[in-house]
């Protein structure tokens, strides 16, 4: 099942380090560590294999492939032996990235990215392509009436104003050229009533928003511990300090309060209530793509005994998120065979937060995985709703 993955930003950190995984195991260079979709309670013969995926994308930028994994191994992301062994792999992927349409309406933008999903998957004789987004966060879109109704979004898009945000833009090229969509990131992608409507009508599968890499995952687990032995949590405060181009981004106050928002959802779903405190999202430039984020947890104990916890997470952004984005890719694509369509909610476990209603508790979005992966598997009924 010949499958194209079109990366929204794809000479960005995370869709680099995505590729040159993809084409480290294509080769037999290295272990799939990290991919959800290589252990047996998820993988199987519905997913594409990597040697399957075909790579293709947009960026605003134009800078080489092989330039972006040769600084991402200069700063200790990639393995250095990997980037030099892959060369021709690279320089292959790079011929299919396009610049970001930026001429014209947003209609007229849309048919650009239209052409270029539907032409890579003719050139590559594919089976399908899903689009996933790992751009830049976007701020939170100014409401328009647009935004209810596909017919409406479809006038609307034809003239001067920006109605879309670039990540619903994406999806609404996507959803017209017949892709399942994926975002990766706490941009407004899919969100949208119209677009979630038109994602119906074309019978695409979608899923998002916004990857579990690291705090947010650790409070997945965390948070249902205390629910569960009936602790009070108190007060849950944590600071994050990021570089790289994520980092930079979320130096704007309206990308960081997208941000934030969706790393604090889980607390307040899992707990009933929303305790004490806040999350701070910090660009410290000298860290490039490396993360540290520190938590402190106050909470009462039995007779109200005061306790605490704290955590310090140190991570590579990109080198955690690169295999979740090839399982996301796998999953959407044997989802999309499968007949399956509208938001993909079982996919929850991914993402900090997720689409539809449900438990943040990673044990409980773990068993919902195990079980939709089972279905793809089997030729079970694979939607939910029937």
């Amino acid at each position: 099942m010949r499958t194209g993955v079109w990366l929204v930003g794809a000479r960005g950190s995370v869709a680099t380090t995505s590729i040159v995984g993809a084409l480290a195991l294509r080769a037999g260079l290295t272990r799939p560590t990290g991919c959800v979709t290589e252990l047996p309670a998820v993988g199987g013969p519905a997913l594409p294999t990597f040697s399957d995926l075909v790579f293709g994308g947009h960026d605003v930028v134009a800078t080489p492939l092989a330039k972006r994994a040769e600084t991402l191994a200069a700063a200790g992301v990639l393995p250095a032996r990997l980037v030099a062994a892959l060369p021709e792999e690279l320089a292959a992927v790079d011929q299919e990235l396009r610049p970001a349409p930026t001429d014209g309406s947003q209609a007229d933008r849309a048919a650009a990215i239209v052409r270029d999903l539907t032409g890579f998957r003719d050139r590559h004789g594919l089976a399908r392509v899903v689009v996933v987004n790992v751009s830049a966060t976007e701020a939170a879109p100014e409401p328009h009436p647009a935004h209810a109704d596909p017919a409406a979004l479809s006038a609307a898009l034809t003239g001067p104003d920006e109605v879309l945000p670039p990540s619903s833009l994406y999806a609404y090229a996507a959803v017209t050229a017949g892709c399942p969509y994926v975002d990766f990131t706490p941009s407004t992608g899919l969100r949208l009533p119209a677009l979630s409507a038109l994602a119906e009508q074309h019978r695409v599968p979608y899923a998002g928003h916004d990857g579990k890499t690291g705090e947010t995952l650790l409070k997945s687990v965390l948070a249902p511990m205390f629910a569960m032995r009936n602790l009070h949590v108190r007060s849950w405060s944590g600071t994050n300090l990021l570089g790289g181009g994520d980092g930079a981004t979320l130096a704007d106050p309206a990308a960081n309060a997208a941000k934030v928002r969706s790393k604090q959802r889980v607390l307040g779903e899992t707990l009933g209530y929303l305790p004490q405190g806040d999350t701070r999202i910090d660009y410290v430039e000298e860290l490039g793509d490396f993360k540290t984020a520190w938590d402190l947890i106050t909470f009462a104990g039995f007779l109200g005994t005061g306790m605490r916890l704290e955590f310090t997470w140190h991570g590579c952004d990109s080198a955690l998120a690169a295999p979740l984005v090839l399982d996301l890719a796998r999953l959407a694509a044997a989802a999309h065979a499968a007949g399956r369509s509208g938001p993909l909610t079982e996919l929850a476990f991914f993402f900090k937060d997720p689409l539809g209603e449900g438990t943040h508790s990673l044990a409980d979005q773990w068993t919902r995985l195990c079980e939709f992966a089972h279905r793809l598997h089997t030729g079970g009924t694979d939607d939910p709703r029937g």
